[in-house]
Parts: C-alpha cells; structure tokens; sequence
C-alpha cells in the first residue's frame, strides 16, 4: 500500500531548543523538557494534549519510558525506535500513521544530549557499545568509530573521483559561512579553505575540520493532523513525503563506499511528495562530516554521482550560492549533540515559517535528510507550507 495518502495529512506546528552549545548543571533529561515545553507552547498547546511520544537515546535502550514519565504524559502512541541521528526523521512516518489511524492526537518528537558538559566515562560508553552493538567484522581491529568509517568513505570517493581536500573544505566553509549568519551557532569564528586543510589532522583525510561539533543541545517538534493545524499560532510546516533506507549497519559491509540508501530514501520521498529535486528551494543535510554533505547531494540528485566535490566549489551551496544547503551551521558548526536529525527538522520549520532571520531564504519546499551511524540509516523528509499543498 501506498502512502501518498498521508502527503499533507499531518503538519509541524510547534517546535523548541535548549541548552544548545553548553547546558552546565543540567541534565540531557533536564534539556530535554525544557525544549519539549517550548516546542508545546509554540504549538499553542499543554503538554496534557500530548498523547503522542516519540524519542530515542544513546544513552539508554528504554528512554522512551522515563521521558514519558519526566515529561508527565501517558501516550497511547510511542516510538523509540533507535536508528542514529536519522532517528528524528525516520520517526515522522510512523508518527504520520498514529495520526492518520486516530491512535493519537498530538504527537511530541524530542531529544536531549548533554555529550560536551555531562560526565561521561567515554572508555565504559565504547565497551558498551561494542557489547550492545557488536561489529564483529570491524571491532576486532578497533577503528576509531565513527570517524575511522567516514574516512575510509572519503579517501575512495577522492580516489574514485578525484575529490580534493580543498573541496571538502568549501563545505565546512560554506557551514561556518550560514553559522555566522544564526546568532545560536555554536562556532561562528572566521573559517577559510585554508583553515581547514591546516587544522589538526584527526583520521586521514579529515582534519578536525571535517568533523562535526561536539555539543550539548536539546530540541523537539510538535506534529498534528492538517486540520488542527491551519488552527495553531504559525504556519504549519506540512509534510509532503518521508521515507528510509537502510543498507548495511558496519561501513565494511557497503557494496560501494560512494553510494548511500539516502539514493532509496530520496527517490520515494519524493515520490511521495510528487515532487523533484527541482521544486527544492533548501536542504538541511546531516553533515556529521563534509564528506556527508556530497555523498547526500550526489545521491539525493542534486548533481551526477562524483561530482559533488565539483557542485559544492566556488561557495554553490554557502550564503549567496545557487542552493542553500544547512542554513543554520549545520552539525559542522551549529551544533552536534551526538544525534543531529531533530535540528535538521527544526530548521526546516523555521525556514518555512519565515522565522530564521538574517539567514532566511524565500522557501516554500525545504528537503531534510538524517543520516545515522557510519552512513548506516537514511531518512528523508520533505515539508512545505500550505502553497506546496
């Protein structure tokens, strides 16, 4: 069965962050709550009309109950299916469902992480991932996950097709460019092409650079069906199509190091949406790397396969170029609070609404992409306002 009936069916109409960058003395349950209520208020709504749940943490396999219980809801619908930092996105397509089926009414999509201030064993967290996650093709060599992974996607794609390093660093340039513009940007310091080639090398090819922020940050959305949307304070932000693709878990199992599902999410998103890359006005990508970045144009069809390094020169996709892509910093330079997706989303919305000030683009389809473990999970989202109905 299709799921073109749900294009439009449901909408975004709250959304919420907190703690982002540094939340000293405060909990990732603590940040958490807080964006969920903003994200309620900003819906127009109480936390008592809550009766949809959906969450997810690396920190714990049953979070969805203890948030639940933080949050003082008892959902007759609840997903905390963990799949990385696509969680966020992947999870809209169910939470479309629970609405559309009547099982819920108002459904609250929230993270929280606490990764740069919270105490944390980082020795004691690895075990436990290899013993919850084991990758017995990859953990008897101990890589340096996940960075070891999307280098090694890095060095075959400059291989394969001749990127350079000079072209990975347009997209951190192109990121810190949008972050100077979003007065919550966690690094909004002066970044050149340079910079970035000179700065510490972490996992050849990426620099310290390439990779993404280590953050705190909370941040939850509000999603409801489309009638009780056009009666909430903002513009509903309407999801058109959402879909994901998984392939592979260990980065060693991918046919091809230069190919991602995002190619399978992308093409039925859009699908579902009835649109093309065409009708895109923004993208807000995960870009956990800058490799991520032109891996997701590639494949989501925004240039021919190998030639994103190309697409992403000459600042195409930063302030002024022909394609807007992660608007507010991106995980590069806004923030990265150990699952990034929930920002994507966030963005998004704020794009839509007309809400992101001196960075707002003319927007009426923005395309979200998340992006989980080592290029594992990939979610694709397609919202827009009412005019994209």
């Amino acid at each position: 069965m299709s799921d073109s009936h749900l294009r439009g069916a449901t909408a975004i109409v709250g959304v919420g962050q907190a703690g982002m960058g540094t939340a000293h003395g405060f909990t990732e349950m603590e940040i958490l709550a807080q964006a969920a209520a903003r994200a309620v208020a900003d819906a127009g709504m109480t936390m008592a009309e809550i009766d949809g749940l959906c969450t997810c943490s690396a920190s714990a396999t049953m979070w969805g109950m203890p948030v639940a219980e933080y949050l003082g809801i008892r959902p007759t619908f609840l997903d905390s299916t963990m799949l990385g930092g696509s969680s966020f996105v992947a999870q809209l397509l169910p939470a479309m469902h629970a609405l559309a089926s009547g099982e819920c009414n108002a459904v609250l999509v929230c993270y929280g992480s606490t990764q740069r201030t919270g105490a944390v064993d980082r020795a004691a967290v690895t075990k436990m991932r290899q013993v919850l996650d084991p990758q017995p093709y990859e953990t008897p060599y101990q890589p340096m996950q996940p960075i070891s992974a999307y280098a090694l996607a890095t060095a075959r794609h400059m291989a394969q097709y001749g990127t350079t390093r000079e072209q990975l660093a347009e997209v951190a340039v192109a990121a810190r460019g949008w972050a100077q513009l979003n007065p919550e940007a966690f690094s909004r310091d002066p970044l050149t092409i340079d910079d970035v080639l000179s700065s510490r090398m972490i996992c050849d090819p990426l620099t310290i650079r390439d990779c993404c922020l280590l953050t705190d940050g909370a941040g939850a959305f509000v999603l409801v069906r489309a009638d009780r949307a056009r009666d909430t304070p903002h513009k509903p932000a309407y999801v058109l199509g959402n879909a994901s693709a998984i392939w592979h878990r260990q980065i060693s199992s991918m046919p091809d190091l230069t190919v991602t599902a995002a190619q399978e999410s992308g093409a039925r998103a859009y699908r579902m949406a009835g649109v093309s890359k065409d009708d895109i006005d923004l993208l807000c990508l995960y870009d956990a790397f800058t490799i991520n970045t032109i891996l997701f144009l590639e494949d989501l069809g925004f240039c021919p396969k190998g030639e994103g390094g190309n697409f992403v020169s000459g600042g195409n996709i930063a302030p002024g170029g022909s394609l807007p892509v992660n608007t507010n910093g991106g995980g590069l330079s806004f923030g990265h609070p150990g699952m990034y997706g929930v920002f994507l989303v966030i963005e998004a919305v704020r794009q839509l609404r007309g809400e992101a000030g001196a960075r707002q683009q003319h927007a009426e389809i923005a395309l979200v992409h998340g992006n989980g473990a080592t290029l594992s999970s990939q979610s694709t989202a397609i919202l827009g306002t009412a005019a994209a109905l």
